[in-house]
């Protein structure tokens, strides 16, 4: 279709033309029976109208040898989550470039995301993706000629492999963690693209210690109760900053979802979180929370509500379901602090407030125990 036409398909690593989508190519030229208008040479192949088709790995170029791919039309990038960040900032300028270059070229990336930090994600699905971009995502529901025997692998994998089966076959992130009490499939299947008539939203704050550049971020988390009495996460304007910064973000927040209450944590420094939102707005709603209990323990109620479809998030969330799949049972697995889980357990409790509940009193008096042969018995 496009006689001349100069590509190069890439990889950050390519130890030999096995590991490429070469192999491929050379089988679906075949398949669409114009094998005669191509010539398949051993490390690449020639196109018609004097046509190019190179495969390289990234990881083997400098910003000297980048030079190399100048000038060529289309950069495929297979496997693109795991380029790293070095390659894709040689790797742009190169192709997309119009200096003495073609300004028409394109570059294009295929990838099963590992997490909203590889390069490839942050890039064309963060909160600032070129503005000529286009981004498709795309699973076995989108391919009219999937296999019967894919569909047992696939029916098989949802049944009992769960913690992988998002990751596998919906292009979700990769679960990082054993035993999170939060998981991928979960989070999908309750995703919402609509919001329904809301009763009540919340703007709920976990504020960290330190505002140093660096530091954790200040969790900022909208929820909502649906008149459906459904949890909804709306909104994550979680953001690092001063004392002024994040209030100034949480009221703005507060403003545009029209909330009801501002949701703070009275023991992790109650006035510093208050004040500085009252500094903002003296009369601005402040419902305070206690916790009594750790992390893991607060989470686990709101966690069991996803499990029964109780909540959904409107739209993705990638740094928050990030770190929803680091909460196990025992604790956080991730690095720092987990402050927009927090932020969101807090919000989740308070409109679920039946969902807190104290340890139900010991019993009366307990039998005599001993120890006996295999450790305790009663």
């Amino acid at each position: 279709m496009y006689p001349g036409a100069r590509i190069v398909c890439v990889r950050e690593v390519q130890r030999s033309l096995k590991e490429s989508v070469k192999r491929l190519t050379e089988d679906k030229i075949q398949a669409l029976g114009v094998g005669s208008l191509f010539n398949i040479l051993h490390d690449r192949i020639e196109c018609p109208g004097g046509g190019i088709i190179l495969f390289q790995g990234m990881a083997d170029h400098t910003a000297e040898s980048i030079k190399s791919l100048e000038g060529f039309d289309v950069g495929y990038v297979e496997e693109a989550q795991t380029l790293t960040a070095k390659s894709l900032e040689l790797l742009r300028p190169t192709i997309r470039g119009r200096k003495g270059r073609k300004p028409e070229s394109e570059l294009w990336f295929s990838w099963n995301p590992r997490s909203a930090k590889d390069p490839v994600d942050a890039l064309l699905r963060g909160p600032n993706p070129p503005e000529d971009s286009a981004v498709v995502r795309t699973s076995y529901r989108d391919n009219p000629f999937f296999p019967a025997v894919l569909e047992e692998e696939r029916a098989y994998d949802e049944r009992h492999n769960r913690d992988r089966y998002g990751h596998i076959w919906l292009g979700e992130y990769e679960p990082m963690v054993v035993g999170a009490i939060w998981d991928r499939v979960t989070l999908h299947e309750g995703r919402r693209s609509e919001l329904p008539e809301l009763e009540r939203i919340i703007v709920s704050v976990d504020h960290a210690v330190s505002a140093e550049p660096g530091s954790d971020y200040h969790g900022i988390i909208v929820c909502a109760l649906g008149a459906d009495k459904r949890g909804y996460v709306l909104e994550d304007g979680s953001t690092r900053g001063t004392p002024h910064q994040w209030a100034s973000r949480a009221i703005a927040l507060y403003d545009k979802w029209e909330a009801d209450d501002i949701v703070i944590e009275r023991n992790q420094g109650g006035d510093l979180v208050r004040l500085p939102l009252k500094a903002v707005r003296p009369s601005i709603s402040i419902v305070e929370v206690n916790a009594s209990r750790g992390k893991h323990v607060r989470a686990a109620p709101i966690s069991a509500l996803y499990t029964l479809g109780k909540i959904s998030h409107v739209g993705a969330f990638p740094e928050l379901e990030d770190q929803l799949c680091l909460m196990t049972s025992a604790g956080y697995e991730g690095k720092g602090s987990p402050d927009r889980v927090d932020a969101l357990v807090w919000g989740m409790t308070k409109l679920f407030p039946a969902m807190i509940t104290k340890p139900a009193p010991a019993p009366g008096p307990r039998e005599h125990w001993h120890t006996g042969p295999g450790g305790w018995m009663g």
